[in-house]
């Protein structure tokens, strides 16, 4: 199993929501967060004066799939989350050692699918 951690930029969150569906991701979690990389944040103009924002806001995607399916998730998320410009984001992959469905107490790739 692999957990698949995804930031991207949030007007892309509904297209890898969708891109994500049609290859039959059925579980994820989304988060709304800040951070940068190598940008180091964005300048910004309010009301005529510049400022440096150095968190820009991002979205997480938490992902828990098979083995199987992990590259085709990756994939998937880097296509419908490009859009060729820096700070698009980036995509982690780890190993998952153990999974529990606390309502039926399913554990590992029974605990993942739908």
């Amino acid at each position: 199993m692999k957990m698949i951690v995804a930031i991207v930029k949030p007007a892309v969150t509904e297209t890898v929501m969708d891109a994500l569906a049609e290859i039959g991701v059925s579980g994820l979690t989304v988060s709304e967060v800040k951070g940068h990389g190598r940008q180091k944040g964005q300048t910004e103009i309010y009301r005529g004066a510049e400022y440096q924002v150095t968190l820009v806001p991002k979205v997480r995607f938490e992902i828990a799939v098979e083995d199987s399916v992990a590259d085709k998730v990756v994939e998937t998320i880097s296509k419908a989350a490009s859009t060729g410009k820096i700070g698009d984001g980036k995509v982690f992959v780890m190993e998952l050692q153990q999974a529990l469905r606390i309502r039926t107490g399913e554990r590992d790739a029974d605990a993942i699918g739908a």
